[in-house]
């Protein structure tokens, strides 16, 4: 027969040190190292972090921009660009944390190598977010350039759109690192990419406003990240930043610790488990 079970013992406090992420400043070691790769091939980067978002200007603003018109009281090229500046930081930080992630921890094994040194696996998992974030970085403000040059950028408030742009970084390197746990090959990331990034860069707002959309694709669009983060990047280069902005704003800081938290549980479960 069996036994019953004893009374639940407590959570001891080696348990809960484990579910506080283990981070140090020498999370930064790890994105100085991935920033010196990066150097290393950098203007390829760069080429494209100007280039494709100076191509959806161009294609999307003006050409097909012909022919909406206007959108909310401005012109279609001037609607999409902040839109845009949230979608390229996106981009950058999901490819960087699915594709360069993965290959660093399976195929290069850079992950094992680092923690033979005093790094934790914590601290590699920090170190790549902030290194996703920083390519969103770069990929907006590369946005954020090229509006400049248009004349998109006249509100006081555009620097703020800088920020912003490392914010969502910060966010899809987060989300990416989950996915990038639980991928066994590199043809996973379709699924993400396919039923994931695209569907936001689609239906968050980017291309035409969220209140055209039926109830049912509203209160879809409020769940997906990317939404607040074109609301936020709207109002910053409209200059109409209220407390809606700043209620779109908290619910991307809450997301964010939220998907870190579950990046780090994500990345420990694959490789110490």
């Amino acid at each position: 027969m069996r036994e019953p079970a004893g009374p639940r013992q407590p959570v001891t406090a080696r348990e809960t040190s484990r579910m506080i992420p283990d981070i140090t400043r020498r999370a930064f070691a790890v994105w100085f190292r991935d920033a010196k790769v990066w150097a290393t091939f950098y203007k390829a980067s760069l080429i494209g972090d100007l280039g494709e978002p100076l191509l959806y200007l161009v294609a999307m603003g003006w050409g097909l921009g012909k022919l909406v018109g206007t959108v909310d009281g401005v012109p279609f090229i001037e609607f999409l660009a902040p839109g845009l500046v949230c979608s390229t930081a996106m981009y950058a930080a999901a490819f960087e944390c699915t594709f360069g992630a993965f290959t660093r921890m399976t195929r290069q094994k850079t992950y094992d190598a680092i923690l033979a040194s005093p790094l934790s696996l914590d601290e590699i998992v920090a170190g790549e977010v902030l290194w996703g974030g920083t390519k969103g970085f770069f990929s907006g403000s590369a946005m954020i350039l090229v509006m400049a040059l248009f004349g998109f950028a006249g509100s006081p408030f555009a620097l703020l759109a800088l920020p912003l742009a490392f914010l969502i970084g910060l966010l899809f390197a987060c989300l990416s690192m989950i996915v990038t746990a639980k991928a066994p090959s590199y043809d996973f990331f379709s699924y993400y990419f396919t039923l994931g990034i695209a569907p936001m860069f689609l239906f968050s707002g980017v291309f035409f406003p969220i209140h055209t959309l039926p109830q049912w694709g509203r209160t879809l669009a409020w769940f997906l990240p990317l939404t607040h983060g074109v609301n936020v990047s709207r109002a910053i280069f409209t200059g109409t930043v209220n407390l809606g902005t700043a209620a779109d704003l908290a619910w991307l800081l809450v997301f964010l610790a939220a998907a870190f938290l579950v990046s780090v549980r994500a990345i420990r479960k694959r490789l110490v488990m």
